[in-house]
């Protein structure tokens, strides 16, 4: 069997990893495009505080969530070790005692569950700043201890070594689908035609034009989202905590005295790639009031990646009717780097006709 995954984002280099783990032929193409989600993110997984995005979504992203350590044990096997990933347990942040009794008896409820949440336990502001340095002196904390955190550049690349380690091939170029009837049989690349039993569409927000040619209108658009990377010379931040305040912008750490503070969401932005002062003045802005004491960092990196957004908070994914070998995954929107891989894997099954285990009706890619 032979596949054709078009994108290399965290889905498609899934998908490629576990494809061509099977002896499946698989090809990948990508064209670079400017923002590209898994380029600009940084991922947090920890999905099992409140949230307003639904049981269909927490089901999916908890599966994401304990995913994760099989993949990095297969990506270990694979002699691959700079995958990005690391359980560093994670800091939900307010000032308001009532806000955080909400979060624990949330994670307390999903813990039985879903295991993997590890230990749940209440912080005093002095308790925070020690695992947090650049804590505000009035916000309290919930730690669970199973909260990690993804560099996406680092996790994609190990993906993509490992499916080629297995025989996949990468070229860079924009695909156009080719067909015969309503049969999808491969794609056409820098105009070279590379013929295939499936096509899985894993572009993200361009995944709209790539299959407009063949009459189908996806309900994903592009969400711009700005990030902002902190040098804190000489602090060690490996181990710092992910940073979950009541707010939708983030914080977290990496190993080279980082810190990493998302995001704006950037509804109608298109393909607007401008680091503008608006959108860094919102990230930063809400980042000290949290962490002041990052303050004194050096703006180092100011990244930009566009969110396929779809119709709701859950992901489309399946095969596309009424066409026979076309799969789609995207549409993952600010859950791209928590439930990516765990998407491409599920696409990858089916597109070689395993059985999945979970509604696909759910997440019908024409909905």
């Amino acid at each position: 069997m032979k596949v054709l995954i078009v994108g290399s984002g965290i889905a498609g280099a899934s998908a490629a990893y576990y494809l061509a783990k099977q002896n499946i032929e698989v090809v990948i193409a990508d064209k670079e495009h400017p923002g590209k989600a898994t380029s600009a993110g940084a991922g947090i997984v920890c999905p099992w505080g409140p949230s307003e995005r639904g049981k269909d979504w927490y089901e999916l992203a908890k599966r994401g969530a304990a995913f994760y350590p099989s993949l990095i044990a297969d990506l270990q096997k694979e002699g691959e070790m700079e995958f990005g990933y690391k359980k560093t347990g994670a800091l939900y942040v307010s000032s308001i005692r009532e806000e955080l009794d909400r979060v624990q008896n949330e994670l307390e409820s999903n813990k039985k569950e879903a295991p993997e949440v590890g230990e749940i336990s209440r912080l005093n502001n002095q308790e925070a700043r020690k695992q947090f340095p650049p804590l505000n002196d009035t916000v309290e904390a919930v730690f669970v201890s199973g909260g990690a955190r993804v560099d996406g550049r680092l996790l994609q690349k190990a993906l993509l070594r490992a499916a080629q380690k297995h025989g996949a091939k990468l070229i860079s170029g924009e695909a156009v689908l080719l067909r015969e009837g309503n049969r999808i049989t491969g794609g056409s690349v820098n105009g070279e035609a590379i013929l295939a039993d499936a096509v899985l569409v894993a572009a993200g927000a361009w995944a709209p034009a790539l299959l407009e040619p063949l009459g189908i209108r996806l309900n994903v658009e592009p969400q711009r989202g700005q990030i902002v990377h902190i040098k804190l010379t000489g602090e060690d931040t490996a181990d710092w905590p992910v940073i979950i305040p009541e707010s939708s912008h983030y914080m977290l750490a990496f190993d080279d005295s980082r810190v990493v503070a998302g995001a704006t969401r950037e509804t109608g932005s298109g393909f607007d790639y401008r680091k503008t002062a608006g959108g860094i003045h919102e990230v930063l802005s809400e980042a000290l009031k949290v962490a002041p004491g990052l303050s004194a960092g050096v703006l180092e990196d100011i990244r930009i990646g566009f969110r396929p957004m779809g119709p709701d908070a859950l992901p489309l994914l399946g095969e596309v009717e009424p066409y026979k070998g076309l799969v789609l995954a995207t549409g993952l929107g600010p859950s791209g780097l928590a439930m990516g891989p765990y998407i491409g894997k599920l696409a990858a099954d089916i597109a070689t006709g395993k059985p999945v285990d979970i509604d696909l009706e759910l997440y019908n890619p024409l909905r």
